[in-house]
């Protein structure tokens, strides 16, 4: 096979897996867009609607580990085609049922699903490029994928509007039934015979000690992304700036435009640089300087927007340090490192969750501008532990002379 020809089925295939990305993207966010046709089928209220769509971050999180063993170990291919395969028969409760324990059942499945999207992407890259161009072409799937998640609303919802919901559904699930038919013909079945036990591997990634200090400081921060950009930024703007209405629910979403194209950016500026860590630590201080200047500075909404927009870049950190902590363990667990990175820094997002919630229960609720400054005043100083955690791994790596 010719040079050019096997460029152009990489690069298909790394297409597929990116356009796999976006797909669970966009049923992530479909079932805030067809509420109301969700909750008239299936005679729901609003607090079982909310069961319906968190269930899909237990099914998300959970196959994590599973799937990131079972890409590196069986490969890509089977895999992936059956994961996409599960999302669509995620879609069909909607479809053929009026039961919400079917419902609920079908979201879970989407969440399971949609889990083989990101670390089959991991996997698919390795697979099929140099591990120098590997963040490179990650950033460029998570700008995809995030695409799909911003921009895909609207369209689906005008689709909605003059088809009818179950028109747009039975689109989505024959478009996923394309999607793995195109996955399993067109990824090469790969298998790597493995000389450890699956808990060895396991016990190998949760024990070094590189590994762990990279997630864990990565955890500490995520918390603009996970505890301000999805749930308190618009209280906070509303409480604390003054803010109403559709300006202060639409600036915190600023920060997921700027990540999305923060992923290229960051990746341009590590390789420009020559080193994650550095890219990684200006990330966080860049973060954490952006939040003090929102809780100290009443400033006006255009540098709100630039501001968030920075940070949102910034976020994009996630990346390089996903991509970092991989590269610290042998090629053959690297898929499950990828999992154990995503999954802790998932737990994180839970941690902010938690402990803002508190804070603000604690000083006297949502309503309080008092409270909700507090709060968020958790982010920043988090921001600054995690910096502090990769200057220390740094130092380390400088000294020795280890850094990448």
């Amino acid at each position: 096979m010719s040079s050019s020809r096997t460029s152009f089925l990489a690069w298909m295939i790394w297409i597929i897996a990116s356009i796999f990305y976006a797909y669970q993207y966009v049923l992530r966010v479909m079932p805030n867009i067809m509420l109301n046709d969700i909750m008239q089928q299936f005679h729901i209220d609003a607090a079982t609607f909310g069961q319906f769509a968190g269930i899909y971050y237990i099914g998300y999180s959970l196959m994590h580990l599973p799937i990131g063993i079972a890409l590196d170990r069986h490969g890509p291919r089977n895999i992936m085609s059956g994961c996409i395969l599960l999302t669509v028969l995620g879609l069909t409760p909607l479809l053929f049922s009026d039961n919400w324990v079917f419902l609920i059942l079908g979201r879970g499945l989407i969440g399971i699903g949609s889990s083989a999207a990101i670390l089959g992407i991991f996997k698919i890259i390795r697979m099929t490029f140099k591990e120098a161009r590997f963040p490179r072409m990650l950033s460029l799937s998570v700008t995809i994928g995030l695409l799909g998640a911003i921009y895909g609303g609207e369209p689906v919802n005008y689709l909605r509007s003059k088809l009818g919901y179950e028109a747009v559904i039975y689109s989505f699930a024959i478009a996923g039934i394309l999607l793995a038919l195109a996955t399993y013909f067109l990824i090469p079945h790969t298998k790597t015979p493995s000389q450890t036990t699956i808990r060895g591997d396991i016990k190998e990634v949760l024990s070094h000690r590189k590994v762990l200090w990279t997630c864990l400081s990565a955890g500490l921060m995520i918390g603009p992304l996970e505890g301000f950009a999805d749930v308190w930024g618009t209280s906070f703007l509303q409480q604390v700036y003054g803010l109403r209405g559709a300006v202060a629910a639409s600036l915190p979403s600023m920060i997921f435009i700027g990540m999305c194209f923060g992923a290229p950016v960051l990746n341009w500026i590590a390789e420009r640089a020559r080193n994650y860590l550095l890219t990684i630590i200006g990330s966080g201080i860049a973060m954490a300087a952006g939040f003090i200047l929102l809780l100290t500075y009443q400033t006006s909404n255009m540098l709100l927007t630039i501001n968030f927009l920075v940070i949102g870049v910034c976020c994009a950190y996630q990346i390089l340090a996903i991509y970092k902590a991989s590269t610290y363990v042998r090629p053959q667990i690297a898929g499950l490192t990828t999992a154990v990175a995503n999954m802790i820094m998932m737990t994180f997002g839970y941690a902010f969750h938690t402990a803002m919630g508190t804070i603000i229960n604690a000083m006297g609720g949502p309503s309080s501008a008092q409270a909700l400054f507090y709060g968020v005043g958790v982010i920043p100083i988090a921001l600054c532990l995690g910096s502090l955690g990769f200057i220390v791994l740094f130092l380390r790596e400088k000294i020795l002379g280890q850094e990448r």
